[in-house]
């Protein structure tokens, strides 16, 4: 009797290990990507070293889920310790347009602290990066071209599209998520979601809420937002350069009339394209370009995006001024210059913006847009003639429910898009969010002095209030008074 007690205390302690044993594998399970469909290493532009490229299947259309797929790129840097907490920082990029691959960079800019003790997950959102990116054939427009012409080659270029664009919604690459999520075997996610791609962590943290551990939003779009029509927003942050450099002694000796210049150039190029002869500042070969009015307002709000790149504009209009294009056209340059093979996806862009915020741009809007801005509603009323043609279905605004999840909203108080009035309107529907403003920045603040420490600790203990004096210390910078650079 005592030796066959022993016996079966002996195989119920090896059930007990086993189970242990398994219980212990599907804790290390989430951190294990590389067992996913798909999953091998990769080298990627933008990171140095090796991580690993998993390509998911998923339905094209969740309405047809048994209809065709689509292949989902999904690159993932593991965490740094073997001991990695079970939920990841899902990275979602902004756009509408922009892929995860597109943004690797921010990976140690960003990322490196969080990265220590979690998985770092980029996902190419349908329609973007190597996910199906959906372009125009020829993403380069000749420089001679005039707006007529150019808007031209986008309706061409959309005309020439085959793809089901009512599957590219922000609707569906949300449901990607979810199944990214699962195919890798997460329990629950974190999410940093930047610009646009705040409106899909929004949207997804609501579709599926029993996933979402936190969200950080950075560059915050609010739930009603339309995103073509900023031009309050864009003309906000230009008054702010103006009144920052006559406040500034060396700016303001430097151009004492800056905004008067800036206002004869508008009015130079809103009478025509300005036919501009110099040296290409990418070849130094002759470089003959009509510089449109798009191209220049587009340029400037560009500039804009950046409260270090902005403090270069009164030396870029200044130069303009006085007949000297280069550095103005060299700076516009920059965006494709840097591009290399990524980029934004046009039509993923367009399939977003005429199916979600073209149905709600109202005439007075549009009136409100074009009389408030120095954009003067241009980009917004080229979009809506371009959505017009493209006649992608209307999706259907529903009113925001509340995001229960704990979130950290990031503003720049110089964004000339998405200011901190956008995240304030997010919070209303966020009860556990907790908003940080950078007095000296625009648009983007995950890479900013200490922020990627204050990820580290919000991501660790949510719940808790961030401390974060420390972003007072993000400098302003100097303005650029010559062609040297910024003055010391």
């Amino acid at each position: 009797m005592p030796e066959h007690s022993s016996s079966g205390d002996l195989v119920k302690l090896k059930y007990r290990l086993a189970a242990s044993l398994l219980s212990l594998l599907a804790a290390l399970a989430p951190s294990c990507p590389a067992a996913a469909p798909g999953g091998r290493t990769c080298h990627l532009p933008g990171s140095e070293e090796g991580l690993r490229c998993i390509t998911l299947a998923v339905p094209l259309d969740y309405r047809q889920p048994t209809g065709p797929t689509l292949n989902l790129h999904i690159t993932v840097a593991p965490a740094f310790r073997e001991s990695a907490r079970p939920d990841p920082l899902f990275v979602l990029a902004g756009g509408p347009g922009q892929a995860g691959s597109d943004v690797l960079p921010v990976l140690n800019a960003m990322f490196r602290r969080t990265r220590a003790i979690r998985d770092i997950v980029f996902i190419d959102q349908r329609g973007t990066g190597l996910s199906g990116k959906l372009d125009c054939e020829d993403d380069t427009l000749p420089e001679n071209l005039n707006d007529d012409e150019q808007m031209a080659a986008v309706r061409a270029c959309l005309a020439a599209v085959r793809q089901p664009l009512s599957a590219y919604t922000t609707e569906h690459a949300a449901r990607d998520i979810e199944q990214v999520r699962l195919a890798l075997g997460y329990q629950t996610i974190n999410v940093w979601g930047a610009s646009y791609g705040t409106r899909l962590g929004q949207a997804y943290a609501r579709a599926f809420p029993h996933a979402v551990r936190s969200l950080v939003l950075d560059g915050v779009a609010a739930p009603d937002q339309i995103i073509p029509a900023g031009g309050r927003d864009g003309q906000a942050a230009l008054e702010a350069l103006f009144r920052q450099c006559a406040a500034d002694a060396d700016c303001n000796q430097a151009y004492p009339a800056l905004r008067a210049e800036f206002d004869g150039l508008l009015a130079r190029v809103s009478a025509g394209p300005v036919a501009l002869t110099l040296a290409n500042p990418r070849t130094a070969e002759p470089l003959h370009m009509n510089l449109t009015k798009e191209r220049f307002l587009s340029t400037v709000h560009n500039v804009l995006y950046s409260a270090l790149d902005g403090r270069r504009l009164p030396f870029l209009i200044h130069s303009a001024h006085l007949g000297r294009w280069a550095p103005f056209v060299a700076r516009r340059n920059v965006a494709s210059d840097l591009a290399g093979e990524g980029g934004t996806a046009l039509v993923l862009h367009m399939a977003v913006i005429c199916a979600e915020d073209y149905p709600r741009m109202t005439p007075q809007l549009l009136a409100e847009d074009a009389h408030n801005s120095f954009l003067g509603g241009g980009r917004a009323g080229q979009l809506v003639e371009l959505c017009k043609s493209l006649k992608v279905p209307a999706v259907v605004w529903r009113a925001p429910s509340p995001i229960l999840a704990p979130a950290l909203l990031l503003s720049g108080a110089l964004d000339p898009v998405t200011p901190p009035r956008r995240a304030e309107a997010a919070a209303r529907h966020i009860p556990k969010a907790q908003h940080l403003v950078v007095a000296n920045a625009g648009h983007g603040i995950s890479a900013l002095g200490c922020a990627p420490r204050l990820l580290r600790e919000f991501l660790d203990a949510p719940q808790k209030p961030v401390i974060a004096h420390c972003l007072n210390d993000i400098p302003a910078a100097n303005f650029q008074i010559g062609s040297a650079g910024p003055h010391p």
